[in-house]
Order: C-alpha cells, then structure tokens, then sequence
C-alpha cells in the first residue's frame, strides 16, 4: 500500500522528456560561439575570402556539435516510447521496456528491454536538474509499469 501511494500518477499522453536547461545552455553557448567567430572571420582585414570560409565553416562545424548533444529526448504517447540519443532514433513498444533505472551516479536513464538488454536514454539526464531528472524518470517508470510489463509479478 505505501508502494503504491509513493508511486506518481503517470502523466497524461504524450508528453516529453528532455533536458531542457542542459539544451537551452548547449544551443545558447553554439550560438554565441557561431556569431563571435563569424564576427571575428569579417573584422580581421588581413584574411583571404578562403580563410573567412574556413572561420565561418569551422564556427558551422562547432556549432552543429552543440546542437547533436541537444538532441536526446524521450516522447511517451499511447503505442510506446521513442528514444532519440545523440545519432539513434529507437521506437519501442510499452510492452518492451521491462523497467525504467537511473541509480544514483548514473549519467541517465536506462531501459531494461525485454530482449535482454539495456538501452540508454539519455533524454533524462540529472546533469544540471537533478530533481527533474528524477521526476521525469518516476513519470515514465509509472507509464512504463501501467503499460507495459514491467508491472507484471510485482
């Protein structure tokens, strides 16, 4: 009985998980990055077109790693679950996920899959809000236990 009055009330559907001030300080930070060494490509008199491009793509290239690290989500809604890591999209369904893990001094979330193995999500990360984290991961192990099996024989 107390298991289940300290068990949150899964929310409702769809909803989405993300690591929103570790995205907003990634995406902050790519773009300030992006325009001062695009700034500092057009104020320098003594650089070639050439080497103005090659400030200007390498700003480019610097800045899409900022934005792939901002990428991880986790999207909950009726059918299942979709993971989006850094370079991997994964849908799985309810019945999948077996159960939701983030232990303490893990980096983020990890599935159990009912194949036996672990997927990682990492759009639930306690990086900068620990709490939230937290919350985000008990809200989807309830969904995961009133959809899915994980709930089973417990």
């Amino acid at each position: 009985m107390s298991e289940s009055a300290a068990q949150p009330a899964p929310p409702a559907l769809p909803v989405t998980f993300r690591p929103n001030r570790t995205r907003a300080v990634l995406l902050g930070v790519g773009s300030v990055m992006f325009a001062t060494i695009t700034a500092i490509a057009l104020l320098l008199e003594n650089l070639s077109p050439g080497e103005r491009v090659s400030f200007v793509v390498t700003a480019v290239l610097l800045s899409s790693v900022l934005v792939l690290l901002s990428r991880p989500k986790v999207v909950a809604d009726e059918a299942g679950v979709t993971v989006v890591n850094l370079t991997t999209t994964r849908r799985l369904e309810w019945a999948q996920i077996l159960r939701v893990n983030l232990r303490p001094g893990d980096p983020w979330v990890f599935l159990d899959l009912n194949d036996g193995t672990s997927l990682p999500a990492l759009g639930i990360q306690p990086g900068i809000a620990k709490a939230r984290a937290i919350g985000d991961a008990r809200a989807l192990r309830a969904l995961a236990e009133t959809r899915g099996t994980g709930g089973a024989g417990r």
